[in-house]
């Protein structure tokens, strides 16, 4: 016959305890951990609205389940000589719980910042965590431990049972949550390294979560006991699958890393692939998003950007020229309509005073001499439309104050040979 698990004699002694005139103290020891808990907690949460940070937020959501195991357990000791504490020793499981749903839920909801499915997998968590908890404090988990270990199959030349599955897919999850946490301060310390390339930081970050979690697998399959050669089969064609289907993904990944460490693209830049053009805005191990000023997104694949000529515009400089194009009439004041178009680029704020605007005469044609304004700004981030549109206005207002002309095409017509 099984012998009474320590739950179930903690249970069967608190049942005892409901007729002991004793019990009520119990009870007021217990409401008054959980007070003190949510006193505590909550003046813990207020003392850190204004830190910042996963760790300050790990702080504020464990604070109640953490402080109310430890006030528990401190009642415990204090008073387990003077009366019987079975309420605050069914609390204490309670309490660890609720802190490991918690904490679970927390590290995943850093882990996915965007991730709507997170409220089903809370619940789900939940459930486990309290179901399983319900099943040992009744003496069920052995009975159904048992059970799930008669359930047996073969995963290539090892013999695997139910519960051995079930308890090796709980340690990845678990393992791979603590992965998921250290990734994040990791990430978090390596963001703040300002004087460290972007693009370093990004690869760091990147390198961390795929480096940890792969540990983090591995070490729990080392837990559970499955011998690591079982997964043989599945590694093997995992390994054709990329070779054949998956490569242009593999390849995809492969660039993203090297755009990452050689930084020819660095976010803030502006590229131009092809006919797509834009600011570099977010740099994924797949793809990359280049933003153009009227709003449009371009996702662009990171092997394109390895295999094609991208034209940098902000590599190693920040500024740019802009030209525009005007045209004069043959019997204007060409060094009056000069000055007046330096002058009109020189008097914006984006424009740059060094190099100076000029301007140049580019062509003789059919109906104008046509003038080219040159000019550098600093900010093409800030788009390149608009300032050259208020140049062209501040030239076109400086032309009509002086009386320079801005020609259009004319044309004579000889009628010859007509019939009067």
């Amino acid at each position: 016959m099984r012998e009474k698990s320590p739950a179930l004699r903690l249970i069967n002694d608190l049942l005892a305890d409901f007729s002991d005139p004793g019990f009520i103290w119990q009870v007021v020891a217990l409401v008054t951990c959980i007070g003190l808990a949510v006193l505590i907690a909550g003046w813990w949460r207020r003392s850190r609205t204004e830190g910042t940070g996963r760790l300050s937020d790990a702080s504020a959501r464990l604070a109640f389940p953490l402080i109310g195991v430890l006030l528990t357990g401190l009642t415990i000791a204090s008073l387990d000589s003077l009366i019987h504490v079975n309420l605050l020793k069914l609390a204490m499981p309670l309490f660890g719980s609720m802190a490991l749903v918690r904490g679970v839920v927390f590290v995943l909801r850093q882990a996915f910042p965007r991730a709507t499915w997170l409220t089903t997998w809370e619940r789900i968590i939940a459930a486990t965590v309290w179901g399983w908890l319900a099943l040992y404090i009744t003496d069920l988990a052995p009975y159904v431990i048992d059970t799930m270990e008669q359930v047996e199959f073969h995963v290539g030349k090892q013999h695997v049972d139910l519960w051995t599955v079930l308890r090796g897919l709980a340690t990845i999850f678990l393992t791979v949550v603590f992965a998921l946490w250290v990734a994040g301060v990791i990430e978090v310390h390596l963001m703040r390294l300002h004087t460290l390339d972007a693009n370093l930081r990004i690869v760091g970050v990147r390198v961390a979560k795929a480096g940890l979690t792969v540990i983090a697998i591995l070490a729990s399959l080392a837990l559970v006991g499955i011998d690591m050669t079982a997964l043989s089969v599945f590694t093997g064609a995992l390994g054709v699958g990329l070779g054949f289907g998956l490569q242009k993904i593999a390849s995809n990944y492969v660039s993203g890393f090297i755009i990452l460490l050689d930084r020819s693209i660095r976010i803030g830049n502006i590229i131009q692939v092809g006919s797509d053009s834009g600011e570099v805005t977010q740099i994924t191990t797949r793809y990359t998003v280049l933003k153009h000023p009227g709003g449009s997104e371009f996702i662009v694949p990171n092997e394109t950007l390895i295999g094609t000529t991208v034209q940098n515009q902000t590599y190693s400089d920040t500024r740019i020229r802009l030209t525009t194009l005007v045209g004069v009439a043959y019997d204007s004041d060409l060094e009056l309509a000069c000055r007046l178009m330096t002058d009109a680029a020189a008097a914006h704020s984006r424009v740059l005073a060094e190099p100076a605007p000029k301007v140049f005469l580019t062509q003789f044609g059919d109906s104008s001499i046509n003038l080219e304004l040159g000019f550098w700004i600093a900010d093409p981030e800030e788009g390149r439309g608009n300032i050259v549109s208020d140049v062209n206005f501040a030239v076109w207002r400086a032309f009509k104050a002086r009386g320079v002309n801005i020609p259009f095409p004319q044309r004579d017509v000889r009628l010859l040979n007509t019939p009067i």
